[in-house]
This record gives C-alpha cells, structure tokens and sequence, in this order.
C-alpha cells in the first residue's frame, strides 16, 4: 500500500501546432485574442491528459502571451507552434518559434538576471569575508585621544548635524513652493448680452 500513496512526477514534453481560426469564428472581433488563449488552454487541457481539467493548471509562458497580443485584440495569429512541458497536474508553455523581436527581449532578460546573479554572488562573498574579518580580528583597542582632538571630533559632528539641518529645510522650502500648489488661470472677460 505505500506504493500507492506515492505520486508519480513524470516529466512529458511535447510539442504541437495549435489552430485558433476555428475557435475564434464564433466570437466578435474584440474578444478574439482572449479566445485564442482560452483555446490553447484548451487544447492543451485534452491532449497532455489533465484529469481534473482545471485551466488553471495551463501556465503560459510570457513570450507566448506576447506573441498572440502582437497583433492586438482583435487579430490574433491563425495558428501557434508551441512546445508543452508537464509535470505533474501543471503544464508550463513556451513558444518554439520566437519572432525576432521576442528573441532580442528574451536575451535582454537572460542578461539582466545574470548580471543579477553575479551581483548577488559577489555581494555574498563580501558578506563572508566580512565576518571572517570579524571573528578572526580581535578588537583592536583605540589609543586614548587627547582633550584637543575630542574638542575637534565634536566639532565635526556639530558642524555635519546643523549642514544636515540647513539641507534639510532648504528641501522642505523647495518641496513647499513646487508640490500642492495650482496655477491661476488668467481671468477671461465675462460674456454679456448684445445690446439691441
């Protein structure tokens, strides 16, 4: 019986030539392209066998969302080459074809998150050697500063509160006369009667 209880996790991927003409006749034109989605859901529902068919379970891949809105609302592609990839009760769908224009996004993105990975990498090795630095450095104790250097550290620390002070009225000042306020409109000459 604990045979049963376990649940398969096969992987299947398949890949098929969708029509969306046929389905989308019987809509008005501004409702073509949620129809076309709706049918590769669908489809998709029938073929790869989700037993509970739950259209919920289709996850669309953002380039294949693109690349049925390209044309708009109401002239959606006649037929789509997609390739379905199901694991468990969901199935995720890519495009097969990507359209040049697709092509240049999806590399843009693929770019971007590898320099946030190697950002995010770096960040973590500088963490690391940060708290080895700190638990293998023992606290360095300072040498005793005299009365004059105390006197010039205070000094410093006043002079950098009433800077920010300054800085931060001159902001609020500017924020005041730039946010909030309408411009009057010029008065225009009221309109009377013609005199008969």
């Amino acid at each position: 019986m604990a045979k049963k209880t376990e649940i398969k996790t096969e992987r299947i991927e398949r890949e098929y030539i969708i029509p969306l003409r046929e389905k989308g006749r019987s809509v008005p034109r501004y409702k073509k392209t949620p129809k076309a989605i709706k049918t590769i859901k669908e489809f998709l529902v029938r073929h790869m066998k989700i037993r509970s068919r739950n259209l919920n379970n289709i996850r669309l891949n953002r380039f294949v969302n693109e690349a049925i809105w390209a044309r708009g609302i109401k002239n959606p592609p006649s037929k789509i080459k997609i390739k379905a990839i199901k694991s468990g009760e969901i199935v995720r769908v890519e495009l097969v074809d990507i359209p040049e224009k697709l092509k240049y996004k999806k590399i843009r993105e693929e770019k971007r998150e590898a320099k946030a990975k190697q950002a995010l990498e770096k960040k973590k090795s500088l963490m690391e050697r940060a708290k080895e630095g700190i638990t293998t450095k023992p606290a360095e104790e300072k040498p005793s500063q005299t009365e004059e250097e105390k006197k010039e550290e205070k000094e410093k620390v006043k002079a950098s509160a009433e800077a920010g002070e300054k800085m931060k009225k001159a902001a609020a000042k500017t924020a005041k006369h730039q946010a909030g306020r309408k411009t009057k409109q010029p008065k225009r000459q009221q309109r009377k009667a013609l005199a008969k």
